[in-house]
């Protein structure tokens, strides 16, 4: 298990990524708004449980690693924290874009439920996002691998259904208003800047540290 200031730093990492609207975030936007709370509710669900699904690989992935080679460990913790850094750089150079609501005929809750995980599942970019944020807060000296993948990355789904969950109850009351947000200058700003800083920030804070084997 983490000890316990990684793991409050963990979930003040994860919060801060969180809160800040992604494609995740976007979807639910358009079910709730389009669909009402319980439409949006049942996405929430559905991503999460996608979610689970890369968990469940990055643990696999990166106990392999670790179990393969001493080495692997390093490799994995430089290759994290430069994809990172890389995905920071690629938000904060993004071009901006007019934000396109979502188009969404009613379904049944099942359906929009099931759907929810298959978009979470079939994005490539989430399973990667896992592997290299999840394995900056892995100690092997702390134990096995995998199950701090596990903890850390149910922790970080946790969080995600009550932000995500927010969001939703949020966009079936205030939809238009969401709408009008999503367009703004202070908005778009807002999605570039903090989110790409973050990532910036882990990475960087990645390189400069310990593997954890010293």
């Amino acid at each position: 298990m983490p000890d316990a200031s990684t793991f409050a730093l963990f979930v003040a990492a994860a919060l801060a990524l969180l809160l800040v609207p992604g494609p995740a975030v976007l979807y639910v936007v358009a079910r709730s708004v389009d669909q009402g709370r319980p439409a949006g509710l049942a996405s929430v669900l559905g991503v999460g449980i996608g979610s689970l699904v890369h968990v469940a690989f990055a643990a696999v992935g990166l106990s392999a690693l670790l179990a393969s080679s001493a080495a692997a460990f390093s490799v994995v913790k430089w290759l994290g924290a430069a994809y990172l850094i890389w995905l920071g750089l690629q938000r904060l150079l993004a071009r901006d874009e007019e934000e396109v609501p979502v188009e969404v005929e009613p379904e049944r809750l099942l359906r929009v439920f099931l759907q929810g995980i298959i978009v979470n599942v079939l994005n490539p970019k989430t399973a990667l996002f896992f592997l290299a944020f999840l394995s900056q807060f892995v100690d092997p000296a702390r134990g096995a691998a995998w199950t701090q993948i596990i903890v850390l990355g149910t922790t970080f789904v946790a969080v995600g259904l009550c932000t995500d969950s927010l969001y939703a109850l949020l966009g079936g009351t205030a939809g238009d208003w969401l709408r009008r947000k999503s367009r703004g200058a202070s908005f778009r700003w807002m999605r570039r800047y903090v989110p790409g800083g973050v990532y910036i920030v882990l990475g960087a804070a990645t390189a400069v540290s310990g593997s954890g084997k010293d």
